[in-house]
């Protein structure tokens, strides 16, 4: 087993519960079918993985009709998909300055390919958006609102239900980014009124990567980006338009899914309440004992009750990427240092050209692994000061 202090779970998670690992190796080495593809006893196994993480996650959510959740490899095909899916030719995207590139690139690219126009809503000097600020933006050519659950450069945790309510006023879709909020924050989505919610598996749901998925609610029309063989219809050439076979051609990530499945389960036996109030105890140690350090500056609001398990800083007279390194090499604690794919939220910081440091904490991070980790970053900071 590798040793050293993993606190890059922003990223993904690691390590993933044991019960994961098992239903990864079960399905490889016992089930092993094809879903969708033959009747055979080792594909309905396969159906049957498909069918409960399906409805799993529809449970986990708050979606009442588990058909209306299509499978994707990861939280940025299922953006792709919903964008692309969905706006046409002129749309107005009203979105936040806290959003991953995972969805500002593909709308950077239907302004070109569509001439799509996007208004981006900035945030407030902690990383949060106010719902009026969102509701001024709206026009009469809106067709989307889009926001991140949680960001992933600060961990802010941004008033989707509100956006939505903004959503729902105005008749526009609300599309939420779930990636760092899955598994770690309540998601209803009738409650929040979302019309599109798009997940990685491999992040707070505690799956492995290559998972993820697009929840679209029933009277939103999404395109699908791909065609091929659904394992129905086969006569047809034309592919089928049906939840939500006519958007998962090709064989499925089966055994990812039973790894999903599996974190989901973990998930509802734990309770998402419970998950998110140990990454927040974690966090909140950190930023105690790092706050007023010696030339560390840390962004985003002081305190860890309106964030997931992530705190962003710096070191003065060290770039990001030295820090990060001098973490993993000289004391075994891996973080993430860069733009973390977000160049909007860096623009907002400061930060779009030195980049920041990352410190995220999941559900089997210690007490003792984030004590290391500040006694680390002390004597990386006395060296330098």
């Amino acid at each position: 087993m590798e040793t050293g202090i993993y606190l890059d779970n922003a990223a993904t998670t690691f390590p993933k519960p044991e019960v994961v690992y098992r239903a990864v190796d079960h399905y490889l080495r016992c089930c092993g079918g094809s879903p969708s593809r033959a009747s055979h006893r080792k594909a309905r196994e396969a159906d049957t993985v498909v069918l409960q993480a399906r409805q799993a996650l529809a449970r986990l959510f708050g979606i009442r009709d588990s058909t209306r959740l299509i499978f994707t490899c990861n939280s940025t095909e299922s953006l792709n998909l919903a964008v692309q899916g969905a706006l046409r030719e002129r749309d107005h995207v009203v979105v936040t300055d806290l959003e991953h590139n995972a969805l500002v690139r593909p709308l950077w690219r239907l302004r070109e390919s569509r001439g799509v126009r996007v208004t981006i809503v900035p945030s407030g000097p902690e990383g949060f958006v106010d719902p009026r600020l969102v509701e001024e933006a709206v026009t009469s050519d809106t067709r989307m609102i889009c926001c991140v659950h949680a960001n992933n450069v600060l961990g802010t945790i941004q008033p989707v239900e509100e956006i939505g309510r903004v959503a729902r006023r105005c008749e526009v879709a609300f599309l939420v980014d779930a990636s760092q909020g899955a598994g770690v924050l309540p998601i209803d989505v009738e409650a929040m009124g979302i019309d599109l919610l798009a997940f990685t598996g491999h992040k707070g749901l505690l799956g492995p990567p290559g998972t993820g998925g697009l929840y679209v609610r029933e009277g939103v029309v999404v395109q699908p980006l791909k065609h091929g063989g659904t394992g129905i219809s086969s006569e047809e050439l034309d592919p089928p338009d049906v939840m939500p076979e006519g958007y998962e051609p090709g064989t499925f990530n089966s055994a990812g899914l039973a790894g999903l499945l599996a974190g989901v389960r973990f998930i509802e036996e734990t309770g998402v309440d419970r998950i998110h109030a140990r990454e927040r105890e974690l966090n909140a140690r950190f930023m105690d004992r790092v706050r007023g350090l010696r030339g560390v500056r840390l962004y985003g609001p002081p305190d860890a009750e309106r964030k997931v398990g992530i705190t962003l800083l710096n070191v003065e007279g060290l770039e990001a990427a030295d820090v990060a390194r001098l973490l993993d090499r000289k004391f075994g604690v891996m973080v993430r240092a860069g733009l973390h794919c977000s160049a909007l939220s860096h623009r907002k910081l400061g930060t779009e050209h030195k980049g920041a440091v990352r410190f995220s904490f999941g559900y089997f991070t210690t007490l003792d692994q984030v004590e290391a980790a500040v006694d680390a970053l002390c004597r990386i900071v006395d060296a330098v000061h």
